[in-house]
């Protein structure tokens, strides 16, 4: 009786140290008495276990301060190894390395030229991955997992592209096998707007909010939904692609194959294309630039995108209802010029009667949310595999 009771303790105990555990790694690291009332755990039980997990080399403890009051910050420990986000987007390649208390460690970038070819791409990011990691005095071998975000709809059930033609040069390229032999760790790809939803849920706006709507605005238009605090990614991983939904049954060919998606009308080039004839050749930068600088033309273009967006946005969130909308992507650095009309779009067509009006938020990190989430859903996917393989 005796050795079933001691028993059952030392299973409970396990049981209360991965609740711990499992705490620091989705919500980052966190004080004794934030841990205590996360798990629901006594302050007394948390104490113990947290200096047992220390002796044991898995967690770290430092002195903080919370509300003017000292206190113990704890994290996991660096050996349970760190988390790669790699973010593959038109103009730009970034790198973020976090922990299992998703701590960021590090971070590089580098833009790409125009016409750049996958397989430099990839050799690039390999590079960054290793400079980051030397710069950090880490290892290849302590990474637990990778996950790569691209702007193209993915089979999340296969971990491939999900829809062919949308990034032309990348139809038979595999990404994860690539980063499998170059890395021998777990790797992941995904979406670049549910990338960055993960990141504005963990750490950024709607770290509050249990059901959302992410879009990323920028060159093109994609959104994530996140529901009962997950990402809601459809039977095929292919949810969200607000971009694709046809808005001018008889506009240009889309490279997804149909006619008059959004993306047609809101992209980089299309949006570039219109000041042609007043502005010259210019940039999606530039046209942001000169909206803040109260060029007529540019406010306009920027301001007529906003209200077709909000147009899908608002057919979107009549579908899902949530708490509030999370605008991301460059489009977001035109600050009001481009986040009033789209208010004003979405609330004309959701219900006229609604208690209140759905809110929207901008990102505090519109451009850096994607490489971001990918680093943190690395994390949570090392620990999943963990879990399974325990």
């Amino acid at each position: 009786m005796a050795s079933h009771i001691s028993g059952s303790q030392s299973s409970l105990r396990e049981a209360n140290k991965a609740l711990l555990s499992n705490a620091i790694t989705k919500y980052g690291a966190m004080t004794q008495v934030e841990l205590a009332e996360n798990t629901g755990l006594s302050t007394a039980t948390v104490s113990i276990l947290v200096r047992q997990l220390v002796d044991e080399g898995l967690f770290t403890t430092t002195d903080t301060v919370r509300s003017g009051r000292r206190a113990t910050l704890v994290s996991i420990a660096r050996k349970m190894g760190i988390g790669v986000g790699v973010a593959i987007e038109r103009h730009n390649l970034s790198i973020c390395i976090t922990d299992f208390s998703l701590t960021i460690l590090g971070t590089h970038s580098m833009p790409l030229p125009f016409g750049h070819k996958p397989d430099s791409i990839l050799i690039q990011a390999s590079r960054l991955i290793h400079e980051t990691l030397d710069s950090l005095g880490a290892s290849v071998e302590e990474i637990a997992a990778i996950m790569v975000a691209v702007a193209s709809p993915i089979d999340w059930k296969h971990q491939q592209i999900g829809v062919l033609g949308i990034l032309p040069d990348w139809d038979d390229v595999d990404i994860v096998a690539h980063f499998k032999n170059s890395f021998h760790c777990a790797v992941f790809i995904d979406n670049d707007a549910n990338a960055a939803a993960i990141a504005e849920h963990k750490q950024g706006a709607a770290i509050t909010m249990s059901n959302f709507l992410y879009v990323h605005a920028g060159d093109g238009v994609g959104s994530a939904m996140f529901i009962n605090n997950d990402i809601y990614r459809g039977s095929m991983g292919l949810a969200g692609e607000i971009g694709h939904v046809q808005v001018d049954p008889f506009g240009d060919i889309c490279v997804c194959g149909n006619r008059g998606c959004l993306d047609t009308i809101v992209s980089e080039q299309r949006l570039t294309q219109v000041l042609n004839f007043t502005h010259g050749s210019i940039t999606l930068d530039d046209l942001i630039q000169g909206a803040l600088n109260a060029d007529a033309g540019c406010r306009r273009v920027i301001s007529d995108a906003a209200v077709r967006i909000g147009t899908v946005v608002a057919q979107t969130c009549i579908s899902m209802d949530p708490q509030s909308i999370v605008i991301g992507g460059s489009l977001t650095k035109a600050h009001e010029i481009f986040l009033e009309p789209l208010q004003q779009s979405v609330q004309r067509l959701l219900f006229p009667d609604a208690v209140e009006p759905i809110r929207i938020i901008p990102s505090d990190n519109p451009e850096g949310n994607v490489v971001l989430g990918a680093a943190l859903s690395s994390i949570e996917l090392a620990s999943s595999l963990n879990k399974v393989s325990n």
